[in-house]
């Protein structure tokens, strides 16, 4: 596989409706990775294995999780454990990720991601979950940042010093979402630009960007269902002016239009990612 060595550009999810289209080779060239969710492939039957197995020979893979639920109270599964460790022995890279939030409770999964109480203790608890999610697969862990609607509970600190102190405590790395912070600042009235200021940035290994949708005259939702905001461009572009070359995930997972559209959507991103990247060198040649 292809996968050992990090990619850095823009990379797609890769979801059932462009498979076919990826498969017949219309992204070659065009993609610097595909990201996947392990939770869609580990029991898959049929067909399915082995066109992934092709797939994973042409494109660097990257994974991301949805079910871990690091934020959680309860013990982690061991079986779902041993079969994320087994294909990501198999498939994975450099890093996993998954969200800092809660999605399952008493051992039912809630289908969402839910905020958790940005709190010291909290903060202590996930971060000690990080550490041993990253023992138990084997491989350092990021988390993500997620978008909420409502905080959850008594708040210490505002969230970027929270995600700050999970990071500090668990030492591990971020997958930044440049539209969940986006969001969460119209949504909850904050800068987002004091957002990124806040977080340690050299902790930053990967971005996703994606598309969100009003719900109504005062709510964004994160919907991955539109195209790329030009502000959440610009908050991508300043991430990586100053970190340098990172994946970043165009994620689009409702309203999926045919590759060829998402590709031109790619294309854009990729013109301002390298325009960012070029500066980033700039400034390093100057320092």
């Amino acid at each position: 596989m292809q996968q050992k060595n990090v990619p850095t550009g823009i990379g797609l999810g890769l979801r059932s409706r462009l498979m076919k289209a990826i498969e017949r080779g219309e992204a070659d060239g065009e993609i610097a990775f595909l990201e996947i969710s392990p939770e869609n492939h580990m029991h898959r039957g049929g067909s399915s294995p082995a066109r992934f197995l092709k797939l994973a020979d042409r494109f660097p893979i990257i994974t991301h999780s949805l079910a871990m639920s690091l934020g959680g109270t309860g013990p982690f599964d061991a079986g779902y454990m041993g079969e994320m460790k087994r294909f990501l022995d198999r498939f994975g890279g450099a890093w996993h990720s998954d969200h800092l939030c809660f999605c399952g409770a008493d051992g039912r999964a809630l289908h969402d991601l839910l905020p958790i109480p940005f709190t010291k203790v909290c903060a202590q608890r996930v971060a000690d979950r990080i550490r041993e999610v990253q023992d138990r697969l084997g491989r350092p862990m990021l988390i993500e940042n997620i978008s909420y609607y409502q905080a959850l509970g008594h708040s210490e600190m505002d969230e970027a010093t929270f995600v700050a102190e999970v990071l500090e405590r668990a030492d591990c790395g971020l997958l930044l979402d440049v539209n969940n912070v986006y969001v969460n600042a119209k949504n909850h009235d904050f800068d987002p630009y004091a957002w990124l200021k806040t977080i340690p940035l050299h902790r930053v290994r990967q971005l996703h960007v994606a598309g969100h949708e009003r719900w109504d005259e005062t709510m964004l939702i994160d919907t991955h269902g539109a195209e790329v905001l030009p502000e959440v461009q610009d908050m991508m572009s300043w991430v990586i002016e100053r970190i340098g070359p990172t994946p970043v995930l165009l994620e689009r997972d409702r309203h999926i239009p045919p590759l060829a559209e998402m590709l031109r959507e790619v294309r854009a991103l990729d013109a301002v990612y390298q325009a960012a990247v070029a500066r980033h060198a700039a400034n390093r040649a100057q320092a």
